[in-house]
């Protein structure tokens, strides 16, 4: 189908008031101002919903994960088989998905318990599966020729999905983006970012005036030092602006925490974006999304079939609701538009679940119980003041017993969910907490529910919290111990032993000269409401500074060494030879070099440039050394964020292990240290993928900062 017949057919589809898919009416770049009950409201559906479907699709799928002999690639494989554009570009001519039916699609999605979709309008490779007046490298230049998000718009809104756009503010094919990817040839003279911003932005007005009422607007690849704050607020504004009501992600903006997705500081964007993993705790007043593929790749791979379990996939939908946040589970469909068998088959099966058991998943908020060894607990609140805790059980207990631990509150009812008849379960309460008598059967192998309601106040036998500015000291140092429990007393040893109500009565910090287990335990009426809590803080001696004779004559910054190689994990360095050694002024020196917003502290010298120019993007590690100095005696605190792994030492003390393959992850740890220098090795490598390597520090007299190059010194070798 042309454009042209495209663009009759929407028009009479509009006139004939089936659908509301007209050009939404001019805006300012200003959203409107926006109360907390307002943002609640715009935000309501999206937090019952639960439940959605990730696409990644484009022209990445024709190769099938597949170039030369490397079989591993996905979404990624232009950057990851490192091809040229011109020969990239060539799979236009191949995008021609005529299996792909759009209500099948979303027939599928519904099918499966989900409430809304988000498919990649425009990935990392530049490409459009949208029709975009401001490019011809769209799905209407292939044989295709048809509008797949049109299609999916109508589609959606016959059966009642919210449809969400994922966009990518990289773009590896636009003339203006930059940085180039490292391994590229081509020119980046002329080469103007503001120009690519204003293209963007005619992109996004576009995806929220030409489809509809539009649920999110899932951005990615903010990464880049080209991306600024500056630019993530403007476009979070101007996409609320043109839609009020679209939610927005928070990879708008700059401050994502690597793969655990979470932003800090003021920052744009309405919700958090974990990875490919589930927060380990709940995270109360923070609007989350755990993202997750179905095997290893997002986009499509024939060769990738370590699928993740039916039962893996519920338990992770059922976690993540217990956590208070949503999980958006990707789909990666063929070449020829159809999603993969082993996608259909698992989501069916998810959806016959969700038929009987999608109430303890819609609209429910984190609950009460935060990982009990059954299984998971979400929960609503009911009219009467009555809560309703649906326990997600995922390993049904032999004995008929099923024991929630903790639960101090008197129980009203039970009952299985998959039981239409509501047959109340004998439940009564002991020292141990609710006991829910079962029948011998599970409901359901994966994961059976049991309805349990408790009137008036929820009473959870958490224990208190033991917390210090941290776990070793010098000195002395002040440990609070506290709970948010109502109506509870708090009791402490300083022993080993357990409290009793006859121990001390916490009444204030205590002060630590020396090494000490603190216990502690809540009461109320002289009986115990929790478990007891234990934490040992441990006085060290701090690190002598080196001599100063020692560092005489150091220079500024630190000695590097470049090697080269494939590693899963940090080589043995010392059996290493390196391919080119450097002194340079700081760890970040070869990210980005050429970044026009690297910081003038961390600005590289010609050296640092001609030695970066040598280091290539993958298949490479780096040994820095040298010393760091400190103004004064103290605890500190050394962390690094790295993609792939790092470790950092002081002297031979182990400080930081972030080693292994992952993706931008940041770690930390502690060290006793004098005023003045102290020896530092940070090593590092990067197998395949982006590369990130940030230190940091803080401690007495120090703010948290990046690691500075005027506290860096090496000897010289000569």
């Amino acid at each position: 189908m042309s454009r042209f017949q495209l663009l009759i057919a929407a028009l009479w589809i509009t006139a004939a008031g089936s659908l509301c898919l007209a050009q939404t009416p001019a805006a300012s770049t200003q959203p409107p101002p926006e109360t907390q009950e307002q943002r609640d409201e715009r935000m309501r559906w999206w937090r019952e919903a639960r439940f959605g479907m990730f696409i990644h699709w484009g022209l990445y799928a024709i190769p099938a994960g597949q170039w030369g002999d490397e079989t591993g690639h996905g979404e990624w494989i232009r950057d990851s088989a490192r091809i040229p554009i011109e020969e990239y570009d060539q799979l236009v001519e191949q995008f021609n998905p005529v299996r792909f039916d759009a209500e099948t699609w979303v027939r599928i999605a519904k099918d499966a318990g989900m409430k809304y979709i988000v498919i990649t309008s425009k990935h990392h490779d530049g490409f459009c599966l949208f029709d975009s007046k401001h490019t011809d490298y769209d799905v209407m230049s292939t044989p295709f020729g048809r509008d797949i998000l049109h299609e999916l718009a109508v589609a959606c809104r016959k059966e009642g999905l919210r449809l969400c756009w994922y966009y990518s503010i990289m773009d590896w094919h636009h003339p203006d983006y930059l940085p180039r990817r490292p391994w590229e040839e081509r020119s980046a003279e002329g080469a103007d970012f503001s120009r690519y911003y204003a293209y963007l932005k005619d992109q996004v007005r576009e995806l929220l005036t030409h489809y509809g009422q539009i649920g999110v607007l899932w951005f990615d690849g903010e990464w880049e030092p080209t991306w600024t704050h500056e630019y993530g607020r403007s476009l979070y504004d101007y996409a609320r602006s043109l839609q009020p009501g679209v939610i927005v992600n928070n990879r708008v903006d700059k401050g994502r925490g690597g793969m655990a997705g979470l932003t800090s500081g003021d920052h744009a964007g309405d919700f958090g974006t974990p990875e490919q993993e589930v927060p380990a705790t709940g995270l109360p007043g923070v609007d989350w999304e755990t993202c997750m593929t179905m095997n290893d790749h997002w986009g499509y791979n024939t060769h990738d079939q370590n699928f993740k379990s039916t039962r893996d996939l519920l338990h992770t939908l059922a976690d993540a609701a217990s956590k208070g946040g949503n999980f958006l589970l990707d789909v990666g469909p063929t070449p020829g538009g159809e999603f993969p068998p082993e996608c259909v088959e698992r989501l069916r099966e998810i959806g016959q679940w969700m038929k009987v058991n999608s109430e303890a998943i819609y609209g429910t908020q984190a609950g009460p119980l935060k990982t009990p060894t059954w299984g998971r607990c979400t929960q609503r609140l009911l009219d009467g003041d009555v809560t309703r805790l649906y326990l997600h059980v995922f390993d049904w207990p032999a004995d008929g017993r099923l024991i929630v631990r903790d639960l101090l509150s008197q129980p009203a009812n039970a009952y299985l969910l998959a039981d239409a008849q509501k047959t109340a379960l004998n439940v009564f309460s002991t020292g141990e907490g609710v006991h829910v008598l079962v029948p011998p059967e599970a409901p359901d192998a994966i994961n059976s529910v049991i309805v349990l309601d408790i009137a008036g106040h929820i009473d959870i036998a958490v224990p208190p919290v033991i917390s210090a500015a941290t776990h070793i000291f010098i000195d002395t140092l002040d440990v609070t111990i506290t709970s948010d429990r109502q109506n509870v007393e708090l009791h402490y040893t300083t022993d080993g032993n357990c409290p009793t109500p006859a121990s001390p009565v916490v009444q204030g910090p205590l002060k630590l000269s020396e090494t000490t287990m603190v216990s502690a335990r809540a009461f109320r009426d002289g009986l115990p409401v929790s478990s007891t809590v234990q934490r040992t803080f441990i006085k060290v001696a701090s690190r002598p500074a080196e001599p100063a004779e020692r560092i005489a004559g150091a220079a500024p910054g630190l000695l590097c060494e470049y090697f080269e190689g494939e590693w899963d994990r940090l080589p043995d360095f010392d059996k290493l030879e390196p391919v080119r050694s450097a002194s340079v002024t700081n760890f970040g020196f070869f990210i980005d070099s050429a970044a026009s917003s690297v910081a003038p502290e961390h600005s590289p010298t010609s050296v640092d440039f001609d030695f970066a120019a040598a280091i290539r993007p993958e298949y490479i590690a780096l040994r820095y050394r040298g010393f760091v100095s400190v103004p004064c005696d103290g605890i500190y605190t050394f962390e690094t964020r790295s993609d792939d792994g790092s470790r950092l030492y002081i002297g031979d003390q182990c400080v930081v292990n972030n080693d292994g393959l992952h993706g931008a992850v940041t770690q930390s740890g502690l060290v006793a240290l004098s005023a003045g220098a102290h020896p530092l090795t940070l090593t590092y490598f990067n197998k395949t993928g982006p590369r990130a390597l940030e230190v940091w520090y803080a401690g007495p007299e120090l703010d948290r900062q990046e690691l500075p190059s005027a506290a860096l010194n090496h000897l010289v070798i000569k």
